[in-house]
């Protein structure tokens, strides 16, 4: 059981990131080297299998390696190592073998998702020993960490990446890493555990809320601007404009990550969902949104009825 928790299932949530290009593969024009559906899924599923035995890796030696430190720290103390429940030594060996595991179902999916594998554990090995320990380029790293979960996707269903959908995933990721980071100086001063210190040197509430509000600003406007982008229309025409709408969904959600990390409840984004019920109903509407807006024809028309694009302006005139 132990083991199982050292791998933070939990966190397997981040990886999920790695579906996102499917979408984009059922709305890309077909071609003689599309692959079969039943082979995009496969490989879909091999990729984000290996991403999150690959960050169970990370996580493992990560925390074998921050255990003296964690146990300074009111919710970092409960991990497995840092809580003397697994040793030192054995969450390394732990944390080898599941990086060789994601390392080998790479090889299985193919050599592009294989290089991104590479790369992931390339930044992490930066992180831990470097990028960690600066302000901002910890979180700058992590996020690329998030990107490259995105590019492992496109890899495995063979279509390109969007320079959208990288802006939109590392800005996003930016946000939620401000956001831990709030959330562990909160925790740790609510707490009063005066022995606990950010790594980086995140101890000041308002410069993190001052970069929270520049990440979250970020993202929402890379959200926002990539509905109403010609790439969009030309993905998904007036559907485009139903993703849109649901910009105050997101609103709604980023801005409860937020006020979670200041209350200093759990950092964990699972957590954050299974705990919050308004990111639970945000969350869900913003997904029926998104089904409705890609596979209801009546949805499609009537957005076309009623909104003006930018787009639909230009080829009226």
């Amino acid at each position: 059981m132990h083991y199982i928790s050292l791998m933070r299932p939990k966190d397997w949530v981040k990886n999920f990131f790695v579906l996102v290009p499917v979408l984009f593969w059922f709305n890309s024009p077909l071609n003689e080297d599309q692959l079969t559906l039943g082979l995009v899924l496969w490989n879909t599923v091999l990729t984000l299998v290996g991403f999150c035995l690959l960050a169970s890796a990370v996580y493992s030696i990560n925390d074998a390696l921050d255990a003296e430190k964690d146990r300074s720290h009111p919710l970092k103390a409960q991990r497995p190592v840092a809580s003397g429940a697994i040793s030192v030594s054995s969450a390394i060996v732990f944390g080898c073998i599941l990086g060789v595991c994601a390392l080998s179902l790479g090889v299985v999916v193919g050599t592009g998702v294989f290089v991104v594998f590479l790369l992931y554990a390339f930044v992490q090995v930066f992180y831990n020993l470097i990028a960690k320990y600066l302000v901002l380029v910890d979180v700058v790293t992590i996020s690329l960490g998030f990107v490259l979960r995105a590019a492992a996707g496109a890899f495995a269903v063979q279509i390109q990446l969007s320079i959208w959908l990288v802006l939109c995933v590392f800005f996003l990721c930016l946000y939620l890493g401000f956001v831990k980071r709030l959330c562990d100086l909160t925790s740790a001063r609510r707490a009063g555990s005066d022995e606990w210190r950010s790594r980086a040197g995140y101890d000041n509430p308002l410069e993190l809320n001052w970069l929270l509000g520049v990440s979250a600003v970020m993202c929402l406007m890379m959200y926002l601007s990539y509905t109403l982008s010609e790439h969009a229309f030309n993905l998904f025409g007036a559907r485009a404009a139903g993703f849109a709408i649901l910009t105050p969904l997101v609103l709604i959600v980023v801005h409860r990550f937020y006020r979670r990390a200041n209350e200093g409840g759990s950092d964990s984004p699972f957590s954050a969902i299974a705990e919050d019920p308004t990111i639970q109903v945000g969350t869900l509407l913003f997904l029926v949104g998104v089904v409705l807006s890609l596979y209801v024809p009546a949805v499609e028309q009537l957005l076309s009825d009623l909104l003006l694009t930018s787009q639909q302006q230009g080829l009226a005139d």
